[in-house]
């Protein structure tokens, strides 16, 4: 006997039944904010916590935030509270000259400490830096290699390094991925975006090109080439002269170039 109709969908929710729902999530939201008495996140600097403040209520932020916490309770996350918002801290958000998007913070011991591309002293540089370098040292008349992988050097004079995830599980790349960052980075961008003018963007490879997509590109310079990584490196990045580029249009911007040798502080 075949099936009817009433058998074969699904009952749909009771108006009641949907308010019930809703009324847990709300309630789940709330308790979500009352863990955090001022709405801002550990560490940011106080002009980016300006510009960004819309962003640490709404949902997917406190539910991020969240994720993050318990997470760190079960297992070792990269980089450490207090330096998942070193990107903030270098520079005012209005003093940005120049962003570099990256995609996942490092997933090794003492790598990530909250800039991307980006390692403390005494790290070694990681290979997609070291063709970093190698483009910089042909760019760059003077450039030569630090010694080391550490670029608050940069960061201080107005170089936004930005990884689009800021968090990731010890030694499980990507494991932070879709988890509410994405949404939260790109936000950072669109203020930028709108907020500014005469940045310099330099977007590596197809993530960080899809991530940039929302440039404006009247208002700002986007630099595109494959991503440093040796797996493509040699396809477009070495040779692009992103570096020279970049300070030819902030001294035409009348904005003062980064001196990209000064990383020795």
């Amino acid at each position: 006997m075949p099936k009817t109709s009433h058998e074969t969908q699904p009952q749909s929710l009771s108006p009641e039944q949907i308010q019930r729902m809703q009324a847990k999530k709300d309630a789940a939201l709330q308790r979500l904010a009352a863990k955090n008495t001022t709405g801002i996140p550990e560490g940011i600097n106080s002009s980016w916590a300006k510009a960004l403040s819309n962003e640490f209520s709404k949902p997917y932020f406190l539910k991020l935030q969240d994720f993050v916490s318990k997470e760190r309770q079960s297992y070792t996350i990269f980089p450490p509270p207090h330096q998942v918002y070193t990107w903030t801290q270098m520079c005012d958000i209005r003093d940005v000259k120049v962003v570099i998007l990256g995609q996942d913070p490092y997933h090794n011991v003492r790598q990530a400490h909250g800039l991307c591309f980006s390692v403390p002293q005494g790290i070694q540089p990681p290979p997609s830096l070291q063709n970093m370098y190698k483009e910089l040292a042909k760019d760059i008349k003077g450039f030569e290699h630090p010694g080391h992988g550490n670029l608050t050097g940069w960061a201080k004079q107005g170089v936004l390094l930005l990884n689009a995830v800021l968090t990731v599980r010890a030694h499980t790349p990507n494991s932070h991925k879709d988890k509410g960052w994405e949404k939260f980075t790109d936000a950072v961008i669109n203020w930028l975006n709108k907020n500014q003018e005469k940045i310099v963007f330099m977007l590596w490879g197809s993530y960080a090109q899809k991530k940039g997509a929302i440039i404006n590109t009247k208002r700002h310079c986007v630099l595109k080439s494959t991503h440093p990584s040796p797996l493509s490196a040699y396809r477009g990045f070495l040779g692009c002269g992103h570096f020279s580029k970049a300070n030819e249009y902030l001294q035409k911007s009348g904005k003062k170039p980064i001196d990209w040798s000064s990383l020795n502080d």
